[in-house]
């Protein structure tokens, strides 16, 4: 079978794969814990399942505008005015299907042939596919000092004339990390000099923790939306535990705006009318759910930090912000693949290998789920590496021994 070098050459998701390869083990009666997928367990909001039982029942779920239904445009113009101190038209937004289409769209839309594009590691797994989909060069950059913080310098050694953009995502999945607001306005300056795109993928913004606070890249710039070089991505996957309905927007020039509608348009036509509704209907609502699920987040971050301090060989940079944290396991392993199938065999564990976020001998753990799941899944993980916790542990029913040691 003859098949396209270009779609031949992409990844795997390894975050689906694995989920997979758990859902047939839990379909065999094992009991795995999925520490491995970013997906909170809050219900939907009660605002956007109203909405969107609104819109079903009228029984008008028809096409709609390719660039979004006026009414949730409407929205993310507000939301954008409330979160990001910006006046934005309608001109300047376009509704997509979820988060991850804003940014294969931008990519296509920006990037010519052999175009590069900064990426800061760690960095979500899909960007670097995702930029070499539109035929464009990721560049990654990894901080030198063994944090998740790059030096300005850092970036600026990176560009190069062939630089077309650079993707900054703060608060950072897969590390948690927060970049610092003076780091943030260099960029800033730094695109809007050499008119390199900043495309901030936002979609974590508001689940942070301590009172640490993500700077929006607006913030750093005077120039208008139209004149401007900054592009922001957000959706209400993360913040409002809504990752099936899939909508996502992107902010930026309305010239942009109206080839990446081009794009969409010729694609999947347009976003579900009945998703929108839901979309607008939790960001229209009581915003009080958003803090509540910000709350649990962080007591269930509150607990990895507890369970980590007990992980002889792990090490642990605090998690600032969203759901995740990205221990070194090197002292067990300098292979995350092969760890991480370790611990789903042993530990019956899901995590994601640090290699695919350009963190090697790293490994995800996502802090989504239920405080039982992080609590237990991490004892597991420690009873699988760690030569000093118990011999012995009970894996559902069954009464484990480790004899690798």
């Amino acid at each position: 079978m003859k098949l396209s070098k270009l779609a031949v050459e992409i990844a795997e998701s390894p975050t689906f794969a694995l989920n997979e390869e758990a859902r047939l083990l839990r379909e065999r009666g094992e009991a795995v814990i999925n520490l491995g997928i970013g997906e909170p367990k809050n219900k939907t909001p009660i605002a956007a399942v109203l909405a969107s039982g609104a819109k079903l029942t009228s029984g008008e779920v028809k096409y709609c505008p390719p660039d979004g239904m006026p009414a949730m445009k409407k929205a993310v113009i507000r939301y954008t005015e409330e979160n990001y101190n910006r006046l934005v038209s309608p001109e300047n937004v376009i509704i997509t299907n979820g988060a991850k289409q804003s940014l294969f769209n931008i990519f296509y839309s920006v990037l010519n042939p052999q175009d590069e594009v900064i990426v800061i590691a760690p960095y979500w797994v899909s960007y670097t596919e995702m930029i070499k989909m539109c035929l464009g060069i990721p560049v990654v950059v990894t901080p030198e000092d063994g944090t998740f913080i790059p030096n300005f310098a850092e970036i600026e050694r990176a560009v190069t004339s062939s630089t077309r953009a650079i993707i900054v995502n703060s608060p950072n999945n897969p590390s948690g990390a927060i970049y610092p607001p003076e780091l943030i306005e260099k960029i800033v300056a730094m695109c809007e000099k050499k008119g390199i795109y900043m495309i901030c993928d936002d979609i974590y913004h508001k689940l942070t923790f301590d009172g640490n606070v993500a700077a929006p890249a607006y913030q750093f710039t005077k120039n208008d939306v139209e004149n401007t070089h900054v592009i922001v991505v957000n959706g209400v996957a993360k913040l409002y535990g809504m990752t099936g309905f899939r909508i996502g927007w992107v902010v930026a020039p309305r010239q942009l705006i109206k080839v990446m509608t081009n794009v969409l348009a010729q694609t999947t036509s347009c976003v579900s009318p009945l998703a929108q509704a839901a979309a607008e209907g939790a960001l229209n609502g009581l915003q009080s759910v958003v803090e509540a699920l910000r709350l649990q987040i962080q007591n269930n971050r509150d607990v990895v930090l507890q369970e980590m301090m007990t992980f002889n060989g792990a090490r642990l940079i605090r998690p600032q912000g969203t759901f995740y944290a990205l221990p070194d396991l090197r002292a067990f392993n300098g292979n995350s693949v092969e760890l991480s199938k370790f611990l789903l065999k042993k530990a019956l564990v899901v995590t994601v290998p640090g290699k695919e976020f350009g963190m090697e001998g790293y490994i995800r753990i996502s802090f989504a789920g239920s405080v039982k799941d992080v609590t237990e899944g991490i004892t597991r993980i420690k009873w699988a590496l760690d030569a000093t916790s118990p011999n012995e542990i009970y894996i559902g029913d069954k009464k484990m021994i480790r004899d690798w040691m």
